[in-house]
């Protein structure tokens, strides 16, 4: 049986320290425009590849070269200012260097997947949901990233592999794993009980990994 991690990006890998919006930025001008919001616009952000000229013509806004241009530096800045956590880095660390597969399945919009490929550019795999066409939790997003990582999880019941996914959200990173046979854990603040760093959840990794 082989064990298989898949993390969380954002809030669980990596962290932007300060936050520009610049596609809200967009939906802010489409909004000036009389473009009406629609409950899905962040869902069409994160399914489909779209810059950010994309993403305007996407949903019909005009954008003067000034607010593009604009909109490109916030950009430029924000993902600057993308750092990876001292805890990710070395429970990743950890995990490859005792031979594990590791991946990651994030929702997110298209210029932030270069950043988790920079920062953690030797991942077997990264589930992201502009380029798979859905979002957590729905169960296609699971199922494509253990089929980028060549796993069948069902919770290492029954000879299966065992895929263990942790992120900070309970919804995505926990309950939505679940449903889909993946062993999905909640990674909580500082200061709270359960799972609070990614060391201590690698350790525990490898520990049960080494009794199986």
């Amino acid at each position: 049986m082989t064990t298989t991690i898949i993390f969380d990006a954002f809030g669980t890998l990596l962290e932007i320290k300060n936050r520009r919006s610049p596609y809200l930025k967009i939906l802010r001008e489409g909004r000036r425009q009389g473009r009406r919001p629609q409950a899905d616009d962040s869902y069409q952000l994160m399914t489909q590849s779209l810059g950010l000229q994309e993403a305007a013509d996407y949903f019909g806004i005009e954008l003067s070269p000034e607010l593009l241009q604009h909109a490109e530096r916030s950009l430029e800045e924000e993902l600057a200012n993308i750092s990876a956590f001292p805890d990710a880095l070395e429970a990743v660390a950890l995990l490859q260097g005792a031979g594990l597969r590791l991946g990651v399945c994030s929702n997110l919009a298209q210029p932030y997947g270069s950043s988790i490929r920079h920062l953690f550019p030797d991942l077997d795999a990264y589930g992201f949901s502009f380029e798979i066409g859905f979002v957590k939790p729905e169960p296609m997003i699971y199922q494509a990233t253990c089929a980028l990582l060549g796993v069948q999880p069902n919770c290492g019941l029954g000879g299966q592999d065992r895929v263990v996914m942790i992120g900070d959200s309970q919804r995505c990173d926990r309950d939505g794993p679940r449903a889909v046979g993946i062993m999905g854990f909640h990674l909580q603040g500082s200061g709270h009980q359960g799972i609070t760093n990614l060391v201590d959840f690698a350790h525990s990794v490898l520990a049960e990994t080494t009794s199986i």
